[in-house]
């Protein structure tokens, strides 16, 4: 049995965001649901409700929905129109292919103001005699009845004759409602046989027996392989012979009919598996712990160490316009896991690494993924100095030669100077040569006094100088 949950109906509402409570149209139609529950409470603003193709086989939980419009519950298995007073803005209901017999239920409806279409085509009232023209004097507010518009005079001859009509339609419900309860009881005395053939069938199929008790240990493959085919052979004879055989119109016979339809399913997706067995689960971790490698998604990547070595600089080349939140980035001390639309890239670190300080950046060029991840154990390096080209060619060439001494040139003279010119006395003393520092007191000379010249005249009124 297929219930209504708030799963289900969430995805259905990806028009409305996934959001319930302001839903205003809804399709449920083709998932096999048996019963119509909790969308009163949920979707109390529904105009829309699609509901065709299921198994329902009874309109209930919907009075609430004060602001539905249209209900389509063609081709399931409703058997009385019912519960629908409170549906005030109902203007359209679809009924197509059910099993409504009592016709008189529609009665329910007079009181929807709004109420215009009614689709009963192809349920067992449809049949009656007088059947539109009950319809049409019952509900004075009906424009369409299974698509034919209703004309004023068609209208005033049903009302006239209402009471005939109605009174006709009634003993034709009475002769349906007895055909109903003996197709119910041949319908009970059909099920119990059937179980108890299955049971029986159970028991002579079981393996290894064939009137006498034993194990199957000891039976042949072959043998049982054989078995195995006969047993096939029959279910799909059985089969062809429910589908060839003639069914009473019911609600009965459909379900059968479905439960017959998931019978076949079940056992064609046996042989799919039987042929194709599953894949066992992708193995993350060796059984001693070790992180393996895995790249499901079959995504190029690049696995470098930064400049200091310090860091790990994993590039990993996702696809362009694939959008972020798909993406799941898993860092750990040792190995690195990312999820791309569920499917695993996972690589194994060869030294631990910090998660917490790990970064992760996306390209909003090539959508590439940069994952920066230092290394739990960092190496300190000394900070070298750029050197210059020239230096370092002159290096490079002078590898594998000695260093040359230090060479000192001697001054030539002439021999014709060295006559007269004493050049010992070229240089100064060192003495001379030495300079004071920058801010000490400059070193002070004994100063030697020469003789006044021949027309030196001493003014006495000039002061002498210190």
């Amino acid at each position: 049995m297929v219930r209504i949950t708030e799963d289900l109906v969430r995805k259905k509402a990806e028009h409305n965001e996934r959001e319930i409570f302001s839903l205003e149209e809804l399709s449920l139609h083709q998932e096999n649901i048996e019963k119509i529950e909790n969308l009163d409470k949920w979707c109390k603003h529904l105009k829309i409700l699609y509901l065709q193709s299921n198994l329902i086989p009874k309109i209930e939980n919907v009075g609430r929905l004060k602001k539905l419009v249209y209900l389509n519950l063609a081709l399931n298995n409703v058997e009385v129109i019912e519960n629908l007073e409170g549906c005030e803005s109902l203007e359209k209901l679809d009924l197509t292919v059910n099993f409504v017999g009592e016709l008189t239920s529609i009665e329910c409806l007079k009181r929807n103001i709004f109420f215009k279409e009614l689709y009963l085509t192809g349920n067992p009232c449809s049949q009656y005699e007088g059947y539109r023209d009950y319809v049409i004097a019952t509900l004075p507010h009906l424009k369409t009845l299974d698509g034919t518009t209703v004309e004023k005079s068609e209208r005033i001859i049903a009302t006239q004759n209402y009471g005939v009509i109605r009174a006709r339609v009634i003993q034709q419900q009475i002769e349906y409602k007895k055909k109903r309860e003996k197709e119910k009881e041949e319908a009970r005395q059909e099920e119990e046989k059937e179980r108890l053939e299955k049971e029986e069938e159970e028991k002579v199929n079981k393996p290894g027996f064939d009137g006498t008790w034993y194990t199957d240990i000891n039976v042949d493959k072959n043998e049982r392989t054989k078995r195995e085919l006969e047993q096939l052979e029959k279910e799909h004879a059985k089969d062809k012979e429910f589908w060839d055989s003639k069914s009473v119109f019911s609600p009965e016979e459909r379900i059968k009919a479905h439960k017959k339809q998931e019978e076949q399913k079940d056992r064609e997706k046996k042989k799919e598996e039987a042929k194709n067995p599953p894949k066992p689960p992708r193995r993350l971790f060796a059984e001693d712990g070790r992180p393996l490698n895995v790249n499901e998604s079959k995504i190029n990547f690049k696995l470098t160490e930064d400049e200091t070595g310090n860091s790990y600089l994993l590039d990993y080349n996702c696809y362009k316009y694939l959008e972020t939140s798909l993406i799941d980035v898993d860092v750990q001390p040792h190995y690195i896991r990312i999820k791309t639309k569920g499917k695993i890239f996972q690589l194994a670190l060869d030294q631990e690494v910090n998660a917490d300080s790990s970064t992760c950046q996306r390209s909003q060029i090539t959508g590439n993924l940069l994952v920066t991840m230092p290394k739990a154990k960092q190496i300190v390096k000394p900070a070298m100095k750029p050197a210059n080209k020239e230096e370092n060619k002159e290096n490079v060439n002078n590898t594998d030669k000695k260093k040359p001494s230090k060479t000192y040139e001697k001054l030539e003279v002439d021999e014709k100077a060295r006559k007269t010119v004493d050049i010992g006395d070229i240089v100064k003393e060192k003495s001379d040569n030495i300079v004071p520092p920058l801010g000490s007191r400059p070193i002070c000379k004994t100063r030697v006094e020469r003789p006044n010249s021949e027309q030196f005249v001493d003014n006495p009124d000039v002061p002498p100088l210190e």
